[in-house]
Formats: C-alpha cells, sequence, structure tokens
C-alpha cells in the first residue's frame, strides 16, 4: 500500500511538472516576425507581461494623408498604387481600408474656407493578404514610401504607375 501511494505522488508531481513546462511556452496567438525582445531570459515576469515585440505580417498597411477634397471622394476599397522608397523600381498594388472621420489638425473655432482646405485627413492602404504571403521574407515594416490614390475609377493609371510586382 505504502508503494502505491508512494508512486501516485511520483504520478502527481510528474504531471505537475508537466503542467508548469507546458504554461512556460510561448505561444504568439497569430504569425509575425519578432521585431525585438522586451524580456530577457531568466527574467520573472507577472502575468500576461510583455516578452517579445510581434509585428503582424497579416496587415501590412501604409498609412498616408490627402486634403479635405481628396478625402472625401476616397471609398473603402478604393485603389492604391505604393513605391516603396527602398525599392523604387516596384509598384504593388493597395485599397484603402480606412479614412478617417476627423481631421488630423485641429481646426480653430471660427474657421475660413481657406482654413478647411488645409486639413489633412489620415488613410490607410492595405496590401492584398496574398501578396504579403508571396513575398513575406521581403516584408519590412516601417519603410517610406509614396502612395499614389486614384480617386477617379475611370482614369488610367500612368505607365509608371502600373502595378509591376508579379502577382
Amino acid at each position: 500500500m505504502d508503494a502505491e501511494a508512494a508512486v501516485d505522488a511520483v504520478r502527481a508531481t510528474i504531471e505537475r511538472i508537466q503542467a508548469d513546462i507546458d504554461d512556460s511556452e510561448l505561444k504568439s496567438p497569430r504569425d509575425g516576425r519578432v521585431q525585438y525582445r522586451v524580456a530577457q531570459p531568466g527574467e520573472v515576469l507577472p502575468a500576461g507581461g510583455t516578452v517579445l515585440n510581434l509585428v503582424d505580417l497579416g496587415d501590412v498597411y501604409m498609412t498616408f494623408f490627402l486634403p479635405t477634397e481628396a478625402a472625401g471622394r476616397v471609398t473603402l476599397g478604393t485603389e492604391v498604387h505604393l513605391v516603396l522608397d527602398a525599392a523604387p523600381q516596384y509598384v504593388a498594388p493597395a485599397n484603402a481600408t480606412f479614412v478617417a472621420d476627423v481631421a488630423q489638425s485641429t481646426p480653430k473655432t471660427v474657421e475660413t474656407a481657406d482654413e478647411r482646405q488645409k486639413l489633412m485627413f489620415r488613410v490607410k492602404a492595405r496590401i492584398p493578404p496574398e501578396l504579403l504571403q508571396k513575398y513575406i521574407q521581403d516584408v519590412k515594416t516601417g519603410l517610406p514610401g509614396m502612395a499614389y490614390i486614384r480617386l477617379d475609377p475611370e482614369t488610367e493609371w500612368p505607365d509608371g504607375l502600373q502595378v509591376n510586382v508579379p502577382l
């Protein structure tokens, strides 16, 4: 009887240790790339403490700003072409996925028409997920570039702004 109790106690200890090991494993809620390590090995963190800064490569976009008149003509899904400073020979496709509902600058209490034209609205253009997956090893975040938006869908893109990234 004592031997069986000892075996059960050892099994319970093994299960507890395995649970501790399982709880110590880091799991990301999504695919991404580690940007930098916040905590060092051996550091004790509180529950929910930050260990790594992870960049979500499933949602890559460029933020740019448009004046009032142009921002008012942008609809979600509007075609955008992106040219990154790091790869100016390529034009990548994107679509407008966000237009701010308020201007980025605080207007004065009394505005003139000229002052209203100076207001700038933030716009986000998202790169298609299937294109991101194809070039996932080359994707870098935070790169500067230019966003070109086609406000009139009937207007053709100029030759220098035709998408040339193989889809």
